[in-house]
């Protein structure tokens, strides 16, 4: 099989709970990594009452950031999963 021509295949169905998780574990490298914007977009996305389109704002905000550094592709694979997920906010 050809590794470099494999694509991805990202869960399409994760529900709030799921997005949140990913993004406090995006957040937490984006910390680690001394990204210090990518952590602030994404600073209270684990509150409950945080609105599911402002959770929406953010991701968008943080990876529009962050796309043009390709030093960083891990945290931005993760925000383009959640970004594909975002329409199952609720």
């Amino acid at each position: 099989m050809d590794k470099e021509n494999e694509t991805l295949r990202w869960p399409t169905n994760l529900d709030r709970a799921a997005i949140v998780v990913r993004l406090v574990e995006v957040r937490a490298l984006a910390r680690e990594a001394g990204l210090a914007e990518i952590a602030a977009h994404l600073a209270d996305v684990d509150a409950e009452d945080m609105p599911s389109a402002q959770i929406g704002a953010s991701v968008i905000a943080a990876l529009t950031w962050i796309q043009e550094k390709p030093q960083y592709k891990a945290i931005t694979a993760q925000l383009a999963m959640v970004a594909m997920n975002l329409k199952n906010l609720k």
